[in-house]
């Protein structure tokens, strides 16, 4: 019996912010704000997204035994996710380096640290978690075996798989078949393509089933997203907000997609939900502290 609406197994960093007047070019330096830290790596983010929704979240991670997993540990439990899978130690925390501009666009480096150490044993130490959750949600800030073997571990316990492959990387066969839906952008899809990428939204979709994945949800920022499977595709718009960072809200997005899909929602209407809490996380700074609950999501958009 499921006992989680959602186990996320990924990554958890302490994310440094700096404010730009424009992101510097190859070889450029320009000044910046006050560093700001916040908790952050896709992972946390997207069961923390989840959690501040009101789903049954669990997170699989590891963190350093340092001040930034102290940090994430506490904001994760704040947020109301299990912090059971929280594993401390192998290496520091990992921490990602973030720049905004003023219309809201972010880059990001990530130093893994500990997300790098999550491992294939770790995952198998967590069959329980793994048996009781409805929908298993993963990214690729963590090795691609520990991915791997996730995969197939929800899939043996009868777990709905949700799959964003950032930053994007090859992807075994086993692990496509599972994705159900496969959640990209427009970059980790012309990734996963190479040259048959094509031009629009519908390409990439209608090329990634051949794959392999049961369903295809391609995020358009501010457009929307795209939903696809083998009877075919729809646009799905957003909503029109003002943005302040974008950091995270592809997070929130896949987080809330994976809820709504525990909780039985068709694809469609998933996402339609889903970009909801994406345009919602936009208005605010940051990752964690921008994400909606869900009195938020139903008054504001």
């Amino acid at each position: 019996m499921h006992g989680y609406d959602l186990l996320v197994v990924g990554s958890a960093n302490a994310d440094l912010v700096i404010r730009v007047d424009r992101r510097p070019a190859a070889g450029e330096t320009v000044l910046g704000s006050d560093v700001a830290t916040h908790p952050g790596g896709k992972g946390a983010n997207q069961a923390v997204a989840a959690a501040r929704l009101g789903a049954d979240t669990v997170l699989l991670a590891r963190v350093g035994d340092d001040a930034h997993g102290r940090l994430l540990a506490d904001s994760l439990g704040a947020a109301g996710v299990d912090t059971t899978g929280i594993l401390a130690g192998g290496a520091p925390t990992g921490v990602a380096l973030i720049t905004v501009d003023p219309s809201g666009d972010n880059s990001i480096v990530v130093s893994p640290g500990a997300n790098a150490r999550l491992s294939v044993e770790d995952v198998r130490g967590a069959g329980e978690l793994l048996a009781a959750a409805r929908v298993v949600s993963l990214q690729l800030e963590i090795p691609i075996d520990t991915v791997t073997a996730a995969v197939g571990a929800a899939t043996a316990a009868g777990s709905r798989v949700v799959l964003n492959p950032s930053p994007p990387a090859p992807l075994p066969a086993e692990v496509l078949a599972a994705c159900d839906p496969l959640v990209v952008n427009e970059h980790e899809a012309r990734f996963l393509l190479g040259a048959d990428a094509g031009d629009t939204p519908e390409d990439w979709a209608s090329a990634l089933l051949v794959q392999g994945p049961r369903s295809v949800v391609v995020t358009m920022g501010a457009a929307g997203a795209l939903v696809a499977d083998p009877s075919g595709a729809l646009r799905i718009p957003s909503p029109s907000v003002e943005a302040v960072d974008t950091t995270g809200a592809g997070d929130a997005f896949t987080g809330a997609l994976a809820w709504r899909l525990g909780t039985g929602d068709d694809l469609e209407t998933a996402v339609r939900f889903a970009v909801r809490v994406g345009a919602a996380a936009v208005t605010k700074a940051g990752a964690q502290a921008s994400f909606p609950t869900l009195e938020e999501v139903t008054a504001a958009i």
